[in-house]
C-alpha cells in the first residue's frame, strides 16, 4: 500500500509527524505537504503561478503550495500513485462548518474528487490547549488499519476527529460515525483600530445533538463520511 501524507500546517508541523509515525507497518509512505503553513485556505489551489517542489529525502517533498496542490501534485505530476492520501493531524478540531475552510479537509477532498481514497485527521484542542501528540499518535496507529479496511465509496472521504482534551480517557475502538454539524460558528468581533478582529469562542459554538462538533466535544472520536459533490435539492416542475 502506498500512503501519501499531506497538511495544511506545514511541513515541519508535529501533527504530520505524528501520521508518518502511526504509518509505519503500514505500506510505503510518501509525505508531499505544504512548505508553510496554510490553516484555513479553504479548497484554493495554484493556477497562475508555479509551483516549486523541493525534495527533501527520496520520499519527502516540500511543495510550495496549498494543501490542494500537494494532492493534485501527489496524484499528477509527482507520480506517486497513492492508495491512500491521508491529510494532518491537524493541530485543532476540523467539525462541522470548520470543513468549508479547511485546508486539510481540502487536501482529502481533493484526493477523492480524482478517484483516491482519503481520509482527514484533526485533533480537537481543549479550552486548556494541551496537545498529547504522543497520544494522538498511538490512536491514530490503531485507527488507521479500521479506516483504511474501510474504503469510501468514489466521490466520498473520511473526515475523522479526536478529542484532544480525553485522548487519555477514550479507546481506539470507541469511534462513532456520525453527521457534519451544520451549526454556524459564532459570529462575534471586536472593533480595533481600522475594523474588527474576530472574537468568537470555538468552545462556545451552537451544536447540533448527535452531530460531529457535540460528540467530539463530549470526548468521543468522531468520523463523518463526506461527498466531494455538494448534493442539489431538485426544483419543483422541472423536467426529468
Amino acid at each position: 500500500m502506498r500512503l501519501v501524507l499531506t497538511n495544511d500546517d506545514g511541513f515541519d508541523a508535529p501533527g504530520l509527524s505524528a501520521l508518518e509515525q502511526a504509518c509505519q507497518g503500514l505500506g510505503q509512505v510518501w509525505v508531499a505537504a505544504p512548505d508553510q503553513p496554510h490553516s484555513a485556505c479553504g479548497h484554493r489551489f495554484t493556477e497562475r503561478q508555479d509551483i516549486e517542489v523541493t525534495a527533501a529525502s527520496q520520499t519527502k517533498f516540500r511543495i510550495h503550495g496549498t494543501p490542494a496542490d500537494c494532492s493534485r501534485m501527489a496524484i499528477g505530476p509527482l507520480e506517486l500513485q497513492p492508495d491512500w492520501i491521508l491529510a494532518g493531524i491537524n493541530s485543532g478540531a476540523n467539525l462541522g462548518l470548520d470543513c468549508f475552510p479547511s485546508g486539510t479537509v481540502a487536501a482529502a477532498r481533493e484526493a477523492a474528487a480524482h478517484g483516491t481514497p482519503a481520509m482527514a485527521l484533526s485533533l480537537f484542542i481543549g479550552p486548556d490547549r494541551k496537545m498529547d501528540w504522543s497520544r494522538c499518535q498511538e490512536l491514530v496507529a490503531e485507527l488507521l488499519p479500521i479506516f483504511l479496511a474501510r474504503k469510501p465509496e468514489p466521490g466520498w472521504f473520511w473526515n475523522l476527529n479526536l478529542p484532544g482534551h480525553r485522548l487519555h480517557q477514550v479507546e481506539a475502538d470507541q469511534w462513532v460515525e456520525c453527521p457534519v454539524d451544520s451549526q454556524p460558528l459564532p459570529l462575534e468581533f471586536r472593533r480595533v483600530q481600522g475594523g474588527f478582529r474576530y472574537a468568537g469562542v470555538y468552545h462556545q459554538r451552537r451544536r447540533q445533538s448527535g452531530a460531529d462538533v457535540a460528540l467530539c466535544m463530549e470526548g468521543n472520536i468522531t468520523a463523518s463520511l463526506m461527498a466531494v459533490q455538494p448534493t442539489c435539492r431538485p426544483q419543483p416542475n422541472q423536467p426529468a
